[in-house]
């Protein structure tokens, strides 16, 4: 049986699942711009990855796309437009909770921005519900560097095999085995489902 105490939970692609391109639709309404442009400096763009490592902050992100994009829309109406890409991944959702009535902590650990994690909040109950939160752009850095995985081991009070991590980046999986972590990629529901039980977390 595994050692894992805690179970360290991706955000996007695993809990929630999100589509840039819907951001940009929803942008290019008032932009003056062409979509491809559009979405070459929004989605895992140079300038979303200053974003999400915290370099910059909300409002220098919003000035800078919308400068770009020759956006005539309101800060608001942007803010609505970038962070409203999510949808519930629920057997992922459902696992969680299982884990919750549990009492087995777990943790997200995500690269994201403030605009994203202000909208799930809002949206998704279900996120109220973790014992701890590390996101890149509150330690300017991002998976799969060193630095956010030791902000994990901090914020859980344990390391090693003791962290049962899920991903859907084979990167930030290897990381995690480096620093001794359970660590999986993440490919279905079933799949991971199946990794926690075999670990003995699920009673």
């Amino acid at each position: 049986m595994s050692e894992a105490k805690a179970v360290i939970f991706d955000l996007g692609k695993v809990l929630l699942d999100f589509d840039y391109a819907i951001t940009v639709q929803r942008i290019l309404e008032k932009s003056s711009v062409a979509a491809a442009e559009l979405q070459s400096f929004i989605d895992q763009s140079p300038l979303l990855v200053r974003y999400e490592k915290g370099l910059i902050t909300t409002d220098e992100f919003i000035d800078e796309v919308c400068e770009r994009a020759g956006y005539s829309g309101t800060n608001e109406e942007f803010a609505d437009a970038f962070a409203d890409i999510f949808s519930p991944i629920q057997p992922m959702i459902d696992l969680h909770a299982r884990l919750y009535e549990n009492r087995v902590p777990t943790y997200i650990f995500s690269n994201t921005n403030e605009l994203a994690i202000r909208h799930v909040k809002r949206q998704f109950p279900f996120f109220a519900e973790f014992d701890g939160y590390i996101y890149s752009y509150e330690y300017h850095s991002m998976k799969p560097q060193t630095r956010l995985y030791e902000a994990v081991e901090r914020a859980a009070g344990c390391g090693g095999a003791s962290l049962l991590y899920l991903d859907d980046r084979q990167e930030n999986i290897d990381a995690g085995l480096a620093h001794g972590w359970d660590a999986h990629l993440h490919e279905s529901p079933e799949k991971s489902a199946e990794i926690i039980r075999a670990a003995g977390l699920l009673g």
